[in-house]
C-alpha cells in the first residue's frame, strides 16, 4: 500500500504545525484587504511539499533549527509570489480548484499582492541575516523566471529538442526543488560541498517530478490537470518530443500543423494523444523519469540513515508514484 503525504510527515509534525503559524505570521498586514487575500492564499494551501523538502532535508544533514523554519517560510513566499503572478500573465481562474487571485479581485490587486509576498520573503531574511539561504532562493526565482521565458520563446516555433526541453525543466520546476533541499542543508550549517550534493539530489527529483506531470496529459481521467491541456496550450512535453523525432518528416509535419492550429478541437488533441502513445513516447518518458529518480537516491547513498532520510526517500518515491 502507497503511504500518504501524511505518513512521510511523520518525524517533522510538530515542524509543519509550527511552520503553518510562522507563515501565517509572516504574511500578516495592518491593510484590511491585504489581510483578507492572504487569509484566503493561506487557506486554499496546496500539499505543502516544499516545506516539507526543507525539513527533511535539514533532518538528514544536521538538526531543524529556526533557520529551517526561515527557509521553509522563504521559499513558500516567493514560490506563492510567484503563482500569483503566473496566474495573472496565463489569465488563469483557479487554482488548486479554487478560484485565482486574479479571478477575486482583478489583475492589478493581484500583482501588487505577488510584490509583497516577494517583499515580505527578502525582508524575513534580511532581518534575520540569512544571507545563504536568500542567495540560493533568489537564483532559484531567476532561473524559473529564464525557464518560463525560454518554454514561451520555443513554443512559438514548437522545435524544442530534447535537450532544450530538460534546461526549460530544469529551470522551471528542479530548481525550486533543489532550493528546498540546499536550503535545509545550509540552515543546519552544512558545508558547500554537502549543500551541493542537497542541492544535485533536489535537482534530480524536480526533473522525475516534471516528466511525471508531463505523463499526466496523457492520461485517460482528469488528474489534477485535465487531460491534453498541454498540447492544448501547446507545451512541447518529453513524450511529445520523443514521438516527433522518431516518426517520419510527413507525420512530423502533420502533427505539428495539428497542434499549431488545431490544438482547440478535442478531437485533433485525441489524435494527437494517440499518436504518441503508438511512438512510445509515454514508455521513454517514464524511462527518463526512473533514470532522474534512480540517480537522486544514489546520492544520498552514503548518507546516515536515519527517520528524516527514510522519509525524505519516501518523498521521492511519492512525487513519482502520485496519482495527480
Amino acid at each position: 500500500m502507497a503511504l500518504s503525504l501524511k505518513d512521510i510527515q511523520s518525524p517533522i509534525t510538530e515542524d509543519m504545525v509550527r511552520f503553518e503559524k510562522k507563515f501565517r505570521s509572516s504574511v500578516k498586514s495592518n491593510v484590511l484587504l491585504l489581510d483578507k487575500i492572504m487569509g484566503y492564499i493561506v487557506k486554499r494551501k496546496g500539499k505543502q511539499m516544499r516545506p516539507m523538502f526543507v525539513f527533511l532535508s535539514a533532518g538528514v544533514c544536521g538538526d531543524i533549527n529556526d533557520s529551517s523554519h526561515r527557509g521553509a517560510a522563504l521559499i513558500e513566499l516567493l514560490h506563492t509570489a510567484t503563482l500569483v503572478h503566473d496566474d495573472v500573465v496565463d489569465d488563469a481562474n483557479y487554482r488548486r480548484g479554487f478560484f485565482s487571485i486574479n479571478a477575486l479581485w482583478k489583475n492589478k490587486i493581484a500583482v501588487l499582492v505577488g510584490d509583497y509576498l516577494l517583499s515580505r520573503g527578502l525582508l524575513l531574511s534580511v532581518e534575520n541575516g540569512d544571507f545563504k539561504t536568500l542567495k540560493i532562493v533568489s537564483t532559484a526565482v531567476k532561473e524559473m523566471s529564464e525557464g518560463e521565458l525560454l518554454q514561451i520563446e520555443k513554443a512559438r516555433r514548437l522545435d524544442i529538442t530534447e535537450e532544450v526541453y530538460y534546461e526549460i525543466i530544469r529551470q522551471k520546476t528542479a530548481s525550486l526543488i533543489a532550493s528546498c533541499c540546499a536550503v535545509g542543508s545550509a540552515s543546519t550549517g552544512g558545508d558547500e560541498t554537502t549543500v551541493m550534493k542537497m542541492k544535485d539530489f533536489g535537482e534530480k527529483v524536480g526533473m522525475a517530478f516534471q516528466i511525471k506531470d508531463d505523463l499526466f496529459d496523457y492520461g485517460t481521467e482528469e488528474i489534477g490537470k485535465p487531460v491534453g491541456i498541454d498540447i492544448k496550450e501547446k507545451k512541447m512535453t518529453l513524450p511529445l518530443i520523443y514521438a516527433l523525432n522518431n516518426c517520419s518528416w510527413m507525420e512530423k509535419r502533420k502533427v505539428i500543423n495539428t497542434i499549431k492550429n488545431h490544438s482547440h478541437k478535442n478531437k485533433k488533441v485525441k489524435e494527437v494523444i494517440a499518436f504518441v502513445k503508438n511512438s512510445g513516447g509515454i514508455e521513454y518518458a517514464k524511462t527518463i523519469m526512473n533514470k532522474f529518480y534512480t540517480e537522486a537516491m544514489e546520492l544520498l547513498s552514503d548518507v546516515p540513515d536515519n527517520q528524516y532520510k527514510t522519509s525524505l526517500l519516501q518523498l521521492v518515491q511519492y512525487t513519482i508514484e502520485r496519482e495527480k
